[in-house]
């Protein structure tokens, strides 16, 4: 299964995860691309733990959205998958 069509196939459970640790932030009051690097991101922290470390997953959405989108937006992102993380632990 690749990324993409992981994410398609999970897509409302992960929808739901994201709402449920980023308070404040609905998802579609969120850009674009931090929304779609955080259903991806969130799709490997707990379909692909296997062979995506934690670190690196997060590393690699805060890398993306540092070249494709807002100021703000690493730290965002950062915060929101570090809470997946913690709820998957």
């Amino acid at each position: 299964m690749t990324l993409v069509e992981g994410v398609v196939e999970r897509r409302a459970e992960i929808d739901a995860l994201l709402t449920s640790v980023s308070v404040d932030w609905p998802l579609a009051r969120m850009p674009a691309v931090d929304r779609n690097v955080l259903r991806i991101g969130t799709f490997e922290l707990l379909w692909c733990a296997d062979d995506v470390p934690e670190a690196v997953a997060i590393s690699e959405a805060v890398e993306l959205v540092t070249a494709l989108s807002t100021e703000e937006s690493p730290k965002f992102v950062n915060g929101v998958l570090a809470r997946v993380a913690k709820e998957r632990a």
